[in-house]
């Protein structure tokens, strides 16, 4: 069945990609546009926020060159970035030459397991189609190297933050987060904002490449002689929330409309925690270094790039739970100066700043592409 449902896939694709004067002759409208499109997710999370980033701070200093939307249709003679390769193996069977395409890659590997390793393959199948791949990670952009995907066809940029929403809090900003989701004074809040549970509705079955059984076991030992608190935001966390109750950690969850409403959550944390399998960023690592709040990650996505173990962060590479517990320990440790690690990480993560991200797009991707056009 799921090779005739990606052949119905790419024959609507292809229907819906005819040229302009086919749809014009049809009577659907296909407005010029402009010259780079980037294809966002509909849904209201990571691919979509750094679509409408880049967009925003091309335009700021070129006009309108970018736009973003949920399909390619329409588009004529543009470079088109597709958010990510899951999004471009949709839409590539329908790739018309007009256009220069792009992909970003965040995140993948063979060990995954088979599904993951079935994706790689298609993907590299459509490799050729492609002008630009971007990683948003050492890890990634030697991943592609060792698969036979040519180095100048790669550009490693990160996924980026915004450092000026995203900032540390003052005193009273603190406390009126930890009131405001009813943290207890000698509570050790540590936060997890992702979405780790398979689909959008309560995440009940648990999207292990994100570990959130991992994050789970490491709060039931820091529990153990600790007064932990776990801070959720994200969709479907079901799973995280009820093994939680079961064990008997107090949490709260918040899930806020906007992107930039997370930053009251960051205030609120002690510490957070990367408990990946697998990752492109992810954005929590970002905004946390960003707002003054410890970070401590497996060795995923762009963890490597930016914690200096023990001096931006805790970098823990064993993705256990025993692992991950005892570097939390050692950044809350009375020895470590809290403050002079937290400045340090803020500084570390400006080269992500959206500013930087959104130059980069447009110097290193763009605008080769659109010179080529």
């Amino acid at each position: 069945m799921s090779g005739v449902t990606d052949s119905l896939r790419v024959l609507r694709n292809t229907a819906k990609c005819l040229p302009t004067r086919i749809l014009s002759s049809i009577g659907i409208s296909t407005p010029k546009g402009a010259p780079v499109r980037f294809i966002i997710e509909d849904a209201n999370w990571a691919i979509r926020w750094v679509g409408e980033n880049i967009r925003d701070e091309i335009n700021k200093l070129h006009g309108e060159t970018c736009e973003v939307s949920i399909t390619p249709v329409g588009a004529i003679d543009r470079v088109v970035h597709f958010g990510s390769q899951y999004m471009w193996l949709n839409w590539g069977g329908a790739a018309g030459p007009s256009n220069k395409y792009v992909v970003s890659f965040f995140h993948g590997k063979r060990e995954d397991g088979p599904d993951v390793s079935r994706h790689i393959d298609d993907f590299l199948a459509s490799e050729p189609k492609l002008a630009r791949i971007v990683a948003s990670n050492s890890l990634v952009h030697d991943r592609l190297l060792s698969w036979g995907v040519s180095a100048d066809k790669i550009v490693r940029i990160p996924i980026g933050v915004n450092t000026n929403v995203f900032v540390p809090p003052s005193a009273e900003q603190r406390q009126a987060a930890r009131t405001k989701f009813n943290i207890p004074d000698d509570a050790i809040v540590i936060g997890s904002f992702q979405k780790d549970g398979v689909g959008w509705g309560d995440g009940m079955e648990p999207k292990l490449i994100k570990g959130p059984d991992i994050y789970v076991d490491t709060m039931r030992e820091l529990a153990k002689d600790l007064p932990v608190f776990a801070m959720l935001t994200g969709p479907a966390r079901g799973y995280v929330k009820a093994r939680l109750e079961e064990a008997g950690i107090p949490y709260a969850h918040a899930y806020p409309d906007a992107h930039a409403d997370l930053v009251q959550c960051y205030h609120a944390l002690d510490l957070y925690t990367v408990s990946s399998r697998e990752e492109g960023g992810p954005m929590g690592l970002m905004e946390s270094m960003a707002t003054h709040v410890p970070v401590v990650s497996t060795n995923v996505g762009m963890a490597p790039d930016l914690i200096d173990d023990g001096v931006t962060g805790g970098l823990d590479l064993t993705v256990t739970p025993s692992g991950l517990a005892a570097k939390v320990r050692a950044i809350l440790a009375p020895s470590i100066d809290r403050a002079a690690l937290t400045q340090r990480a803020r500084q570390a993560v400006m080269v992500c700043d959206w500013a930087v991200v959104g130059k980069r797009h447009y110097e290193e991707v763009y605008l080769p592409l659109m010179a080529d056009r």
